[in-house]
């Protein structure tokens, strides 16, 4: 059986490979990557790297030939970019007889109000209309996406939010990744749905939670959108991502996040990363 993890180079997909490459024999794992040269330690532990360009259909069937079950991470991007790319993927999924597909969705995909959720919508109608054996493998959030906010609080500043008592369901990338690899290798997961969520907070108990791992009180301050995106303005993000980080804001408050769910423990055998430690290794 031959596996193969698009996108391995990236946060995501590089963690998922290391995983693999403890549960695997390396001649069973390939990558497909945009940059083949970025993958050269993976190249010098055996594993099979090839090209695959999602702009480039024709890469992507040729990366995804003799493959038997393939994981897809959703690529970067704009949405109606993304989508195309998503739809080139499927479909030379499908031209090279790929058998089974998991890939990383959002929470709760087909209902969600999220700015993120048509592209995962759309890419899970496609792969559902291949005929393909599929896992969808619902993301809720990465803990990792705070690191900037947890920064600025050991650099001084409150933690500023505009995403009012909306919860979210963090989890730290290691604990997608263990769960997109177990999904991948293991049986039964055939025409499956997971939505992976930790447990579900507020901007006030995550920020409670920073206070626990530092030892010193962390004040949240609520603002409306305009005030966050001329607060974030301010701190130096770039003009192009501050409509998105509103958005995501906005999202969180609305409660397109919140969704609750013990999948995890189905997959790992264990809950996942308690906010407390999560947080603990992000700042060490």
């Amino acid at each position: 059986m031959k596996l193969l993890v698009t996108g391995a180079t990236g946060k995501l997909g590089s963690k998922i490979v290391n995983v693999l490459l403890k549960s695997v024999p390396v001649d069973q794992l390939a990558v497909s990557v945009r940059n083949p040269e970025k993958a050269e330690e993976l190249r010098a532990q055996g594993v099979d790297v090839r090209q695959g360009d999602f702009d480039r259909p024709e890469t992507l069937e040729a990366a995804f030939k003799g493959i038997d079950r393939l994981l897809f991470i959703s690529a970067d991007g704009d949405t109606e970019t993304r989508i195309r790319q998503h739809n080139n993927a499927v479909e030379a999924a499908k031209n090279a007889g790929v058998s089974f597909i998991a890939y990383t969705s959002i929470a709760n995909a087909q209902e969600s109000t999220n700015f993120l959720a048509k592209v995962h919508k759309a890419t899970e109608e496609a792969i559902l209309k291949s005929g393909i054996a599929y896992s969808f493998l619902r993301n809720n959030w990465y803990l990792e996406n705070e690191l900037s906010t947890i920064q600025g609080v050991l650099a001084g500043a409150p933690w500023v939010t505009a995403a009012g008592n909306g919860k979210v369901g963090w989890a730290l990338q290691q604990d997608y990744a263990e769960a997109a690899a177990a999904v991948l290798t293991g049986d039964g997961h055939e025409n499956t749905i997971y939505e992976l969520s930790g447990k579900l907070l507020t901007q006030e108990e995550i920020a409670a939670a920073v206070s626990q791992v530092i030892g010193k009180e962390v004040p949240v301050q609520q603002v409306d959108d305009t005030t966050y995106a001329d607060i974030i303005t301010q701190a130096g993000v770039p003009d192009f991502l501050v409509p998105m980080l509103v958005a995501i804001q906005k999202d969180i408050r609305e409660g397109s996040l919140e969704i609750e769910s013990n999948d995890f423990e189905k997959l790992l055998g264990r809950s996942e990363t308690p906010i407390v430690d999560g947080i603990k290794q992000l700042i060490d």
